[in-house]
């Protein structure tokens, strides 16, 4: 939750904790972004009005890099507003003041969204299989010869297929990868997975970003 007033952050954190959801709260929207790079979110709950950084902007921010909901939480009543967040990528826009009950559907309505794009992109047709228990990676039922960070990186395209990944993506949740490797080590492993695989057009770079696994 990315809000700054710490009364509102208490309430809708009790009532939602009372649910069973953990909830982390950060009132500065720097630290908030610093922190969604590090640890993997279920769901961001934003608000617009934070101090340095306008929420417009943090969702932009967010979206550029992640694949994670997003529900606007403000008290800012321009349409204008509503309408410039979900063109950023926002998933949906809570205006307060609002029942915290109202806040909890949402969040369960944006969720199972979610989980429907996954399992349908799960089952989708693709090339590759992977087996985690045997660290292995299959292509055309040919196997990979991967080095440790080269199968971590692949896995990790191919559980986030269609999605674009950015490099800090790999960095941390890849644990074969040096948290100290810069953008072109990253590179030159990505290279030599798509010359292991010999097919061009699997893995699109996407400038300023990282990549995206087609299919």
């Amino acid at each position: 939750m990315i809000e700054d007033d710490l009364e509102l952050a208490e309430v809708l954190t009790e009532f939602l904790e009372d649910l069973k959801m953990e909830i982390i709260t950060e009132d500065d929207p720097f630290n908030a972004l610093s922190r969604l790079k590090l640890e993997e979110f279920d769901l961001v709950i934003l608000d617009l009005t934070l101090p340095g950084m306008d929420g417009l902007e943090v969702c932009a921010e967010i979206r550029a890099k992640q694949n994670v909901p997003i529900i606007i939480s403000s008290a800012r009543s321009d349409i204008n507003d509503k309408i410039k967040a979900l063109e950023l990528g926002a998933d949906d826009y809570l205006p307060k003041p609002y029942d915290p009950r109202e806040l909890e559907a949402r969040i369960n309505s944006v969720l199972r969204r979610y989980d429907n794009v996954e399992v349908k992109q799960n089952e989708e047709k693709t090339d590759f299989t992977l087996n985690e228990d045997s660290m292995e990676i299959q292509y055309k039922s040919t196997l990979l010869d991967l080095t440790n960070a080269e199968y971590g990186i692949l896995a990790f395209m191919i559980k986030k297929q269609g999605f674009v990944i950015s490099r800090e993506d790999l960095i941390h949740n890849v644990t074969a990868i040096n948290e100290e490797s810069s953008n072109k080590s990253i590179d030159v492993m990505v290279g030599r997975i798509r010359n292991k695989i010999g097919e061009k057009g699997l893995i699109e770079s996407i400038r300023g970003i990282g990549y995206k696994l087609l299919r």
